[in-house]
């Protein structure tokens, strides 16, 4: 049986199927091998006894009650899943694993060890996911150093390691006679103009190396591994099925390119990807667990779970990550999920701990502890921030949405390495000359959101110092001196190049994450705002607004503070994340005292932002990439009915039907090669068009196929009914073909005249596939998932043909 929409050879090895995917404009191929449990394993291992006693004892049929067929009432590519039959599965699985464990040990056994294979699962995904984050810190430090030079004592010690056992002091602890730069090791000096073009040719070689390194794997092996990831899994968790996106193939190039990409000096972060390697490691170990590996809507709650894991390790914020997953990337988020996501979450961030990447103890190189309370007429400068953070995220989303879509409607989505070698040949060639962007944007951050003290040698703590005013540690507000100065101009330098670069940079075909660069943004705008006001506090400590709080000597304003109310400010304005941007940024600092600031900043940002577009960057992206996902955070206010979004409409060919009992093998395989359905209708009769359910398009071909396989005497003429008891035919008539058990007796109905506003709500909170239209109990159409986002596509002015998936 051969017909378009349908391979036989997919179901005789699952690892041979090439795929071809339209994404961010260019034809994506992989193995669907890894997404979805193969159904070659079961397909020889025998199938369901055939049962029925035929007409005049010389026809037998054929029922597949007693053992479901090995593949129905799984998913093709590309398709959403039905969350209410895969919880209602789970549901009759527990019902029978329960009833059993009465009967005997063994059974008890299976009962516990099923119960506890969700917290065991839990505990692999967080101890692979903490592993990988911890590897891939420690690789993406070594090879950042490597740019500027190399380790003697050992290459594989970046510069600070290297420098660990050197005897210099404290403020020549960067120029260790075991760490040489490049115009050293081949000149013998590091002065003088030749050894700056050197190092500065060295950098852009090594960045481009890094970068087209990482473009040509990600293209050769693994395209799904470019990008955030983020906006694939909120449709992913969705419920809809995009296979091999999170498979094994996926996960091991995404995590030797994040290094290479990180490593490059670009203007992208680690941490969103590091959320799609989590869920890759999810998705991978689910396959262990039969009751994970069989059910898609459970495998959405592990993977809703890996999320907030690989937010704890990129953060080092566990509680934060679980609110991520809930606030941000989940669909369907029970509390049973929410304490799994802790846990996860938990041994996440205790793995990336034990490794400690970074030497200091710490999950992340930008922990800081602030000692200084902040003051309440301090809000206005950081409302100022969030206003600021706002309208960065709305120019941020509309410009690179806008270069997004011009990427992938001419003809430069057609070379992504040739894109990926001009945008790192312009970043490494505009960063090297500026300190503060040749440095990694992780340091960067760490150094902007430092809090001054005695010791400390940076140009952002260089003011003219007066020691007879210091008590103890704190450091008094100082005038600024000239070292701070030539910062600021730099750090402003910077902040022009990190907001135009990272526009072109979010979408090339690398992994990129958009966390670390939407902070620098925010971070560097904040010190910028905070020096201005602690000059502004010394030199006019005697203006009403200072005179109260902040007398001469006296320390009273955290630039460092305001870095980091900036950075959540620009965040939540990119990504409109509330509660758990307020928890991560808390989380990283160790401070309850500066909650307030942050939600203030973090409320302000979204405001402004959704005054200007209601999207964020991750939502935006899914539009235009026409993933199908609906937004529960939307309302639906229009007053249409169900009528007037079925199909067929008025001039369309009727609907395609399937009838109980009249129609032949023959003519079932004649509907299924001329259309593309994913599924059909079942009427008792073409007249009468009474409803019985509705059969899936992939059950019925593979049901069709093993009967004509295996049992004798079906034919092409053989009639397939889904009732009970079979329909009287002639005693000459070939064998029949039940297929009752394949039916879904209970499909969603809806009037025609209910309103669309009540149809919308069902689909998102029920996750339906498709809900079928009556009136007076005939069938007059099918509303599908696609169907309501081109309707409400339409409804906003926008293509409706911009939904490209089933």
């Amino acid at each position: 049986m051969d017909q378009k929409g349908y391979r036989r050879g997919s179901f005789q090895s699952s690892t041979s199927d090439e795929d071809m995917l339209e994404i961010a404009g260019a034809s994506l191929d992989f193995s669907m091998a890894d997404d979805d449990p193969p159904l070659d394993r079961e397909m020889g291992a025998g199938f369901s006894s055939y049962n029925g006693g035929g007409m005049n004892g010389t026809s037998t049929m054929m029922d597949f009650l007693e053992e479901p067929l090995p593949g129905v009432g799984t998913y093709e590519d590309f398709n959403t899943i039905d969350w209410v039959r895969e919880k209602s599965r789970d549901r009759d699985r527990h019902r029978e694993i329960t009833s059993r464990s009465k009967e005997s040990t063994w059974a008890l056994i299976h009962s516990v060890s099923d119960a506890f294979s969700g917290w065991l699962l839990m505990l692999l995904i967080g101890l692979l996911a903490g592993s990988l984050a911890g590897l891939i810190d420690i690789s993406a430090h070594w090879m950042t150093d490597l740019k500027e030079g190399v380790c003697l004592a050992g290459f594989w010690f970046n510069h600070e390691h290297c420098c660990w056992k050197s005897n210099t002091t404290f403020t020549d602890r960067d120029k260790c006679p075991e760490w040489m730069s490049w115009s050293q090791l081949i000149l013998g000096h590091a002065e003088g103009a030749f050894a700056y073009i050197l190092n500065y040719f060295m950098y852009v070689v090594w960045a481009l190396l890094f970068s087209l390194l990482a473009v040509l794997l990600v293209k050769g092996f693994a395209p799904y591994a470019c990008g955030s990831g983020i906006p694939e899994i909120k449709t992913i968790l969705s419920g809809f099925i995009i296979r091999g996106y999170l498979g094994k193939w996926t996960l091991i190039i995404k995590t030797i390119t994040l290094v290479l990409a990180v490593s490059s000096g670009l203007s992208l972060g680690k941490e969103g990807p590091l959320v799609h390697v989590a869920c890759c490691c999810g998705n991978i170990l689910c396959h262990l667990f039969t009751k994970y590996r069989k059910n898609e809507a459970k495998r959405r709650e592990v993977l809703s779970a890996a999320a907030a894991a690989g937010v704890s390790v990129a953060f080092g914020a566990p509680i934060g990550g679980v609110l991520f997953s809930l606030e941000e990337v989940s669909y369907y988020f029970p509390l049973k999920t929410l304490w799994r996501s802790f846990f996860a979450a938990l041994v996440a961030a205790f793995t990336l701990r034990s490794i400690n990447p970074f030497g200091n103890s710490r999950l992340v190189l930008f922990y800081v502890e602030f000692h200084m309370p902040w003051h309440l007429l301090e809000l206005v400068p950081f409302i100022l921030l969030g206003i600021f953070g706002g309208l960065w995220g709305a120019f941020f989303i509309r410009s690179n949405i806008a270069w997004c879509r011009r990427r992938k409607t001419t003809k430069l989505g057609k070379y992504p390495v040739l894109e990926v070698f001009v945008v790192t040949a312009i970043t490494a060639v505009l960063a090297f000359p500026n300190e503060y962007t040749r440095m990694s944007t992780s340091e960067l951050i760490s150094e902007l959101f430092n809090d001054c003290g005695i010791l400390d040698s940076s140009k952002l703590c260089e003011y003219v110092n007066d020691f007879n005013n210091s008590k103890g540690d704190d450091l008094p507000d100082r005038a600024a001196g000239p070292g701070l100065y030539t910062a600021m101009w730099q750090l402003a330098l910077a902040l022009i190049m990190k907001v135009f670069i990272t526009i072109f940079t979010f979408g090339i075909k690398v992994p990129s994450g958009l966390f670390i660069p939407s902070m620098a943004v925010g971070a560097i705008a904040g010190r910028l705002l905070g020096v201005a006001v602690e000059q502004l506090a010394f030199y006019h400590h005697d203006w009403a607004i200072f005179s109260g709080w902040c007398s001469q000597g006296a320390d009273c304003i955290t630039p460092g503070l305001y870095a980091m109310v900036g950075a959540a400010a620009c965040l939540g304005g990119v990504t409109r994340m509330t509660v758990s941007l307020v928890v991560i940024m808390f989380e990283l600092t160790g401070g309850l005292e500066y909650i307030v600031p942050l939600m203030a900043a973090a409320m302000t940002s979204k405001w402004v932002a959704d005054a200007i577009g209601r999207e964020g960057i991750y939502d935006a992206h899914i539009r235009l990439n026409g993933y199908p996902f609906l937004e529960a955070k939307e309302e639906f206010s229009h007053k249409t009915l169900a009528m007037d979004v079925m199909r067929p409409r008025r001039n369309d060919p009727p609907l395609t039907v399937i009838t109980q009992d009249s129609m032949s093998v023959e003519d079932v395989e004649t509907i299924i090669n001329e259309t593309t359905y994913s599924g059909y209708p079942v009427v008792v009769s073409r007249e009468s068009q009474r409803l019985v359910g509705f059969v899936l398009r992939r059950d019925l071909i593979i049901s069709i196929e093993n009967a004509r396989k295996k049992q004798d005497g079906i034919v092409s003429t053989s009639i397939i009914y889904f009732t009970d008891h079979s329909p009287p035919l002639p005693p000459s008539s070939p064998s029949m073909l039940k297929l009752r058990s394949i039916l879904d007796l209970s499909p969603f109905t809806v009037t025609d005249q209910t309103p669309m506003e009540i149809v919308v709500d069902i689909f998102r909170k029920l996750g339906l596939r498709q809900c079928l239209v009556t009136h007076n109990g005939k069938l007059l159409g099918i509303i599908t998932k696609k169907d309501v986002l081109k309707h409400i596509a339409q409804l906003a002015n926008q293509d409706p043909d911009s939904i490209l998936f089933n």
